[in-house]
């Protein structure tokens, strides 16, 4: 994707800062909070989905408890992230409902999107909120992450959230420019770079850390994100959030910030992913008239599909589809366990509820989560 194709994107992360939302610590920037949010409602009339991931939640609760300084115990950090995330809540609900548009609050942890149950679910909420025309706010959930679930900035968060919906673009909105070649307040003839490969070996050695001391990122953690985000397709700026209509601008193909591309197609990076990144659970054999179909139209698999199950295995853990010849030509993330799979095959999805007791997703795997091989 080239700048020039953003205009084009039909889904975008937008990840804010923490020293841009609270004025550099002193209180969230209401001002700032408005026009980004102005922006984003522009895009929403355009037809562009937006997910906002959103830091600033410590920062936030530490002006509301009077702290002057970062708190350095964990308990102490969730106390404070606890009380700021009303404040961001508060906030970014208020502008947009001017805008007639509502917001959802949404907090993973690591664990949301390394389990594959839970990364099935939060990509289902997620989608399910786009659809309802809401704008998910994602933060970490900072109240009950640990320093070994953490994500660590929400760089990173952002990134995953742009490979958990497929997202063309990831803007990340900080309190610089973008990135340079060298420090620019040590190095005076450091040049700006607009334009790289998210996977370029030269950019480690370009970032360094954070100096505002408000998050836990620097440019070092946006250039890491970049590269995560780059792993399904998604393009990444990083930009000022203090530059006038900086989403616009960016949207619009402008060069502004610092423009790092992806070279992998989204469709191959998730083959790749599911093809080779996850261990088999277990299996399901097709009728051959399922399997002819599946290979002629891109649909996704259904319950009248499956003649038999093999193994046990749960939502959202990876399958093979068999062939009624045994033979491998599918595999993808299921929606139900094995067991429930084995009451429902052969039947369509209004059955569901009685068989069930319950009735869930239509598919047993959706085409984005399958893969012919």
């Amino acid at each position: 994707m080239s700048r020039s194709d953003f205009v084009k994107a039909k889904r975008v992360v937008i990840k804010i800062g923490s020293a841009l939302l609270t004025d550099g610590g002193k209180g969230l920037n209401l001002n700032a909070v408005t026009a980004w949010v102005e922006q984003i409602s522009a895009l929403k009339q355009q037809g562009i989905e937006v997910i906002l991931v959103s830091s600033g939640a410590v920062a936030e609760g530490m002006v509301r408890l009077g702290l002057k300084e970062r708190p350095k115990h964990l308990h102490e950090l969730q106390a404070a992230a606890s009380v700021g995330q009303m404040g961001l809540v508060q906030t970014f609900e208020s502008r947009f409902q001017c805008h007639g548009l509502h917001t959802a609050q949404v907090l993973l942890t690591h664990d949301d999107l390394s389990d594959r149950q839970r990364y099935l679910n939060a990509r289902s909420t997620l989608l399910a909120l786009l659809e309802f025309n809401v704008i998910p706010v994602i933060n970490e959930n900072d109240a009950v992450a640990t320093d070994e679930i953490r994500f660590g900035d929400n760089d990173t968060l952002g990134a995953l959230v742009a490979n958990l919906v497929e997202a063309d673009l990831l803007i990340i909105l900080t309190d610089q420019l973008g990135l340079f070649d060298a420090d620019p307040s040590v190095y005076k003839d450091a040049k700006f770079i607009t334009k790289i490969s998210a996977d370029d070996s030269r950019l480690e050695a370009m970032a360094g850390e954070s100096r505002s001391g408000l998050g836990r990122g620097g440019m070092a953690t946006k250039v890491a994100a970049a590269k995560l985000a780059s792993r399904s397709g998604a393009s990444t700026v990083i930009a000022s959030g203090d530059e006038s209509s900086v989403i616009a601008r960016v949207i619009a193909g402008e060069e502004i910030g610092t423009y790092l591309y992806s070279q992998v197609e989204p469709l191959a990076a998730r083959k790749q992913w599911l093809l080779a990144g996850l261990q088999v659970r277990g299996y399901v054999q097709l009728k051959a008239a399922a399997v002819l179909d599946l290979k002629v139209n891109e649909r996704s698999l259904l319950a009248t599909d499956v003649t038999l199950v093999v193994g046990v295995f749960g939502r959202g853990e990876l399958v093979v589809c068999l062939s009624a010849e045994g033979i491998e030509f599918a595999r993808g993330l299921v929606n139900y366990k094995s067991a429930e799979i084995d009451l429902i095959k052969g039947h369509v999805s209004e059955q569901f509820e009685g068989i069930l007791g319950y009735s869930d997703d239509e598919e047993l795997i959706h085409l984005d989560n399958l893969v012919l091989v």
